[in-house]
């Protein structure tokens, strides 16, 4: 069942449940390209289809800040509260037609986080070596990640320019940016999985990339169609930040 525009609006309701932890997501890099629809179905699990924007299909790379993680009832612990992520996703939709995001791969410089995400979440996270750095003057994030293996060695470098506004209803921006679920696979059960993300729609802005890297996707086996500006890619946007509540999983 393709989404319809008011499963697309509901998906912005928290659950009744409490959630079961709190983030901060700060100085998010939206990076998109095309890329063919059939070869991204095929890297799917039973249960998710591609979800698409005028018949096209995207994939992300977005680079960020993970700020004051911690678990339902506790403080942010020094040392696991604050890392790095990356993540490489694309966008779906369950049976039900529920929309959603499918991880292909997320970095982080937390090692314990990693092990947190990838047992209690079944989520593909990785360790990696990465670095940040903004420009108190001119708001510029120089963003480094290495993954551990050493397959790629990555550096972004952003910022938001112009005014911040929240997605129109039915825009590209809406497609990519509200996202509130996440699906996961049980390879043990296997069983589809789906968490809430919970979360003000974020307000966006144009982004400037002064450096980019599509290595992260090309590990992934993932190919982009021909960008279509002479960017390199085909959509670029930034969001300075959003306070977020996850919900624990449930068979979707």
């Amino acid at each position: 069942m393709i989404p319809s525009l008011e499963q697309r609006l509901a998906a912005r309701e928290p659950e009744r449940r409490g959630p079961v932890m709190f983030q901060s997501w700060r100085h998010l890099l939206f990076l998109h390209w095309k890329v063919d629809p059939e070869t991204l179905q095929a890297r799917l699990p039973q249960g998710l289809t591609l979800d698409l924007f005028h018949g096209d299909a995207y994939v992300g790379i977005v680079p960020f800040f993970m700020c004051r993680v911690r678990p339902r009832f506790l403080p942010p612990a020094p040392g696991l509260s604050n890392f790095l992520e990356l993540n490489v996703r694309t966008y779906v939709h369950d049976e039900a037609g529920v929309p959603g995001v499918w991880f292909f791969s997320l970095d982080a410089n937390c090692a314990p986080a990693v092990w947190i995400a990838r047992t209690l979440f079944k989520l593909p996270y990785r360790h990696a070596v990465m670095s940040a750095d903004i420009s108190p003057d001119e708001g510029w994030v120089d963003y480094r990640s290495c993954c551990a293996s050493g397959s790629y060695n990555s550096r972004f470098r952003y910022r938001g320019r112009g005014e911040s506004s929240e997605a129109e209803v039915g825009s590209l921006e809406f497609f990519l940016l509200e996202r509130y679920y996440l699906f996961a696979h049980n390879p043990d059960r296997r069983r589809l999985l789906r968490g809430q993300v919970a979360h003000s729609p974020y307000l966006f802005r144009e982004a400037e990339v002064d450096a980019f890297d599509a290595e992260p996707m090309g590990k992934q086996g993932i190919d982009p169609l021909a960008p279509g500006s002479d960017t390199g890619f085909d959509h670029a946007c930034f969001a300075a930040e959003v306070d977020v509540r996850i919900f624990g999983l449930e068979k979707a």
